[in-house]
C-alpha cells in the first residue's frame, strides 16, 4: 500500500518518493531480465563444460577388481588424528590391482566395509592405474549446471538490489540535506509573530 502511495496525486508527495518508487520497479524488471539471462548463459556454459568432463572421465576412468593385501593400522604419512577426520568408519588397506594395460599396482585404499585378506573389491582407476574417483554421470552434471545457473541468477539479482539500495540511499541523503537547508532558512523566523505564519 505504501508503494502505491508514491504515485497518487498528493501535495505531500515529493519528487524523491516518485524516483524511489521507479527505482524499485526498474530493479524488479532488471532482476527478472538480467537474472534470467545470466542464469541461462552461465548454466549453458557450465552444462557444456560438465558434459565434456563427463565424456572424458567416462572414457579415461576404469572399474577394476582390486585385492586386499593387508590391513594398515597406521602410517608415517598420517601420524595425527586430525588428518583422518571425516573418515570415521573407514578402514585403510594395502591393495593390489592391475591397470587397463595389465601393469600391476599397489597402494593404500580407504574402504567403508572391512574386507578380509585376499578379498576382492571394485576400484576406480585412471588410464595409468592411479586410484581415481567414480566418473561423473550426466544427471550429476545437469544438476551442477542448474545450480551454477541459479547461483548466477541470484548473484545478478543481488547486484541489482545492491545498486537499488545505493540509489535509494542517495535519494534519502539528498532529501535530508534539503530538509536541513529548509530548516536553516525557516529557523530565524520560527515563532515570530510578524513572520506571516
Amino acid at each position: 500500500m505504501r508503494f502505491v502511495w508514491r504515485w497518487r496525486r498528493n501535495p505531500l508527495r515529493r519528487r524523491s518518493d516518485v524516483l524511489e518508487a521507479w527505482a524499485g520497479v526498474a530493479a524488479v524488471l532488471l532482476m527478472l531480465a538480467l537474472g534470467a539471462v545470466a542464469g541461462w548463459t552461465v548454466g549453458s556454459f557450465a552444462h557444456g563444460a560438465l558434459r565434456e568432463a563427463v565424456r572424458e572421465q567416462q572414457q579415461h576412468r576404469h572399474l577394476v577388481s582390486a585385492e586386499v593385501v593387508r590391513v594398515v593400522t597406521g602410517t608415517a604419512a598420517e601420524p595425527d588424528h586430525e588428518s583422518t577426520t571425516g573418515r570415521e568408519g573407514y578402514g585403510r588397506f594395502l591393495a593390489r590391482w592391475q591397470d587397463p594395460g595389465g601393469v600391476e599396482h599397489t597402494g593404500l585404499v580407504a574402504l567403508h566395509q572391512a574386507p578380509g585378506p585376499q578379498e576382492r573389491f571394485p576400484l576406480w582407476t585412471d588410464d595409468e592405474g592411479r586410484i581415481a574417483g567414480r566418473p561423473m554421470d550426466r544427471a550429476t552434471a545437469a544438476v551442477h549446471a542448474v545450480l551454477a545457473g541459479a547461483a548466477a541468477a541470484a548473484g545478478t539479482a543481488g547486484l541489482v538490489e545492491g545498486v537499488r539500495r545505493v540509489v535509494v540511499w542517495r535519494l534519502v541523503h539528498r532529501r535530508y540535506a534539503q530538509w536541513d537547508r529548509e530548516w536553516r532558512q525557516a529557523g530565524h523566523t520560527w515563532g515570530r509573530a510578524d513572520a506571516g505564519s
